[in-house]
């Protein structure tokens, strides 16, 4: 389903998703209000939305998206003028995000990977909206860190960074099904339900920074 109040980038979204293999567009909202209304009739796999929209925006629309059952994942593409609110986006509970400028490659594999249950932040703007929003502050939460190995603290520095499975595999020299072992057993140690949660974390408490 695509949310977005600009009816020129609906169609350009409808036009390069359904012609994707595997993905079709079940529907179209103008604002979150229509989109919750819509996601209740005809339960997409996946919701596109916009971040700035009239009557409800982006956010709230991911949060009563989010309450529905089945309820859709979430992907929101911004800007980079938004970033404040992508980052309360993905604390109502969104997949992942991307800007509005990538390839269109780009946008139908971050709808594939959200649809397969995984989550996607985009790498161009994952260090520019933590760097701003979430200072490495000493908290509670920080502490939750020492129950990782040094192999599973080396997994969420390279997810954080924007890094996916495979990328992480070469990386660390092991095998795919074992990061995404290591991803489900740094989620259960830092009581987390999702990649993204996890990156967010990885910078409030300082463990990634841009020196990094």
């Amino acid at each position: 389903m695509i949310v977005d109040d600009e009816p020129l980038i609906r169609a350009g979204l409808r036009a390069v998703l359904n012609a994707a293999d595997g993905l079709t567009v079940v529907g179209e909202a103008a604002d979150g209000a229509e989109a919750v209304s819509m996601a209740r009739q005809r339960h997409p796999d996946v919701a596109v939305v916009d971040v700035r929209m009239p009557r409800v925006d982006g956010i709230e629309a991911t949060r009563q998206l989010k309450r529905l059952q089945p309820a859709p994942a979430v992907l929101v593409v911004t800007t980079f003028d938004l970033d404040e609110y992508v980052y309360a986006a993905l604390h109502a509970g969104a997949s992942g995000f991307l800007l509005k400028d990538a390839p269109e490659a780009r946008l139908v594999a971050a709808v594939q990977t959200i649809c397969a249950g995984s989550s996607l932040l985009d790498p161009r703007v994952t260090l520019r909206l933590v760097e701003r929003l979430c200072p490495p502050v000493p908290t509670a939460r920080s502490t939750k860190l020492d129950s990782l190995t040094a192999r599973e603290r080396d997994v969420l520095i390279e997810v954080a960074q924007g890094a996916t499975n495979l990328d992480i595999a070469r990386t660390l020299g092991i095998g795919e099904a074992t990061v995404k072992t290591h991803i489900s057993h740094i989620l259960a140690k830092l009581d987390l339900a999702t990649r993204v949660q996890a990156v967010v974390m990885a910078y409030e408490t300082g463990l990634v920074g841009l020196k990094n």
